[in-house]
């Protein structure tokens, strides 16, 4: 055996990369890029056409892809749909159910949570997608429904513990509000409608109107 070729075994025995094991890494890399463009521009189209005009070709076109490959990472319009949401809004839910941070309080805990909401999704284009749905889930039900199991539950769910615990803590005095935990989060709602019907007429200061919110729930701030 030829030292080139001892070196090569040795190579592939220790785990290093060799050349062949190389062009599959590449062609995951390229793929795994094609995949994020594809998502990139079902964004786009969906938020500029809406759902049911978004199409397949335009998606590829503005992904600078065959149509074909489209099929290779999503079945059709409703699982790119469908993948949106697990990466945009998704992340964003399960924040929710972090931990107390030692020493803090529920309301500080939401309140943050509820600014980072409006910064990160009311504003922004995760908050198109919201309004997407609002605007389109009554036709297509499928999507709606996905949105529901993935993105609402589980932020009610979560909801409701903090609110449970606050009540436990003392923080909240009305133990009614645990069975409506939609109360908790209305303001956010709110901020995303507002943003795309009335935002132009009457600017809304959110972030004010949370601080209204949470002082009803919990009562007003003592002065420190």
């Amino acid at each position: 055996m030829t030292e080139p070729s001892k070196l090569r075994r040795g190579e592939a025995q220790a785990g290093r990369p060799t050349e062949t094991g190389a062009a599959p890494s590449r062609r995951a890399d390229r793929a795994a890029e094609r995949r994020t463009a594809i998502v990139q521009a079902a964004m786009d189209e969906f938020i500029a056409r809406g759902f049911a005009a978004t199409r397949l070709d335009d998606i590829a076109k503005r992904a600078g892809v065959a149509k074909g490959t489209i099929y290779l990472h999503f079945k059709d319009k409703e699982s790119m749909f469908e993948e949106l949401i697990r990466t945009a809004i998704v992340p964003f839910v399960g924040r929710l159910a972090a931990p107390l941070p030692a020493g803090g309080s529920v309301r500080d805990m939401v309140e943050a949570l509820a600014k980072m909401f409006l910064q990160e999704v009311a504003g922004t284009r995760r908050g198109d997608l919201v309004r997407l749905i609002i605007a389109e889930g009554p036709r297509f039900p499928a999507i709606a429904d996905f949105y529901y199991r993935e993105v609402v539950s589980r932020g009610l769910a979560a909801m409701r513990a903090l609110i449970q615990m606050a009540i436990t803590r003392g923080e909240i005095r009305e133990p009614k509000l645990v069975q409506h935990p939609q109360l908790m989060i209305a303001p956010m709602m709110v901020a995303v409608l507002w943003k795309s019907l009335f935002e132009r007429h009457a600017p809304l200061d959110a972030e004010a109107m949370l601080q209204t919110h949470l002082d009803l729930i919990f009562g007003p701030r003592r002065p420190t």
